[in-house]
């Protein structure tokens, strides 16, 4: 049975292109399950396919002493999303890395909820925006700790650049904490790019479209240097430095 389709009065769907998303709802209604198991370590990447609506959704289990580490890369056309439901067992390990990078009038979103159900478990979740034209972009995380998952580390990190008047970035990072010896912490910030630094860029000989492809490229540079596989790293490196170019 598919899945009720969204609507705006839920939370995680405030900010969504339900146009767009009807499109493809009938494929992705229910989550891609994944399961890392105990004491298991895994890494993913999930690379743009270049399709103008795209929408990944899962629902991820990382086991007690578990790691995973997944990159995304967030650059549809037209409506991107990239949802997680994670549940992390004791000791666990969770890193999420997302970059969303859009223009025109692309509306490209991360959704996730962390839940941390165990002691000891470990969340990061880094996600960074560059947005031009009438772009939309944004980011609303929770990060849920249990009463009985002492010992919880989660950190969430938001930042996007706005490059014109029209785009728009919506961030809410979010804790919910029921447990009292955990150590959690949430930033956002939103801004444009720095003038004195793109004086300083063309001072030193650049053309101002390639200063500032330079500042946008420092933005986001260290988001894959922990992807393991030398092959994918470049890979998405590459197709971030192309989202970039189209943007700038």
């Amino acid at each position: 049975m598919t899945a009720p389709f969204p609507t705006r009065k839920q939370e995680a769907w405030r900010y969504a292109d339900l146009k767009s998303l009807q499109q493809v709802w009938s494929d992705l209604a229910e989550p891609h399950r994944i399961e890392i198991a105990e004491q298991q370590k895994s890494q993913q990447i999930w690379m743009p396919g270049g399709e103008d609506v795209e929408v990944r959704r899962a629902a991820i289990l990382v086991g007690a002493g578990a790691e995973l580490s997944l990159f995304a890369l967030n650059t549809a056309a037209e409506y991107g999303r990239v949802e997680l439901d994670v549940i992390m067992h004791e000791g666990a390990r969770f890193e999420f890395t997302a970059a969303n990078i859009g223009t025109a009038d692309a509306n490209l979103e991360v959704v996730t909820t962390v839940r941390h159900i165990e002691p000891s478990a470990v969340s990061r979740q880094t996600v960074r925006s560059v947005l031009g034209g009438k772009a939309v972009g944004t980011y609303m995380g929770k990060v849920e700790v249990a009463r009985g998952a002492q010992l919880t580390d989660g950190e969430q990190s938001v930042k996007a650049i706005l490059l014109d008047r029209g785009a728009t970035a919506n961030c809410k990072p979010e804790l919910e904490i029921y447990a009292d010896d955990v150590k959690c912490a949430h930033g956002a910030s939103v801004g444009e790019l720095d003038a004195a630094q793109l004086f300083y860029a063309q001072s030193r000989g650049l053309d101002p479209a390639s200063a500032r492809a330079l500042l946008l490229q420092g933005f986001i540079a260290g988001l894959w240097d922990s992807v393991e596989d030398d092959a994918q790293r470049a890979a998405i490196s590459t197709a971030a430095t192309d989202a970039l170019r189209r943007v700038a």
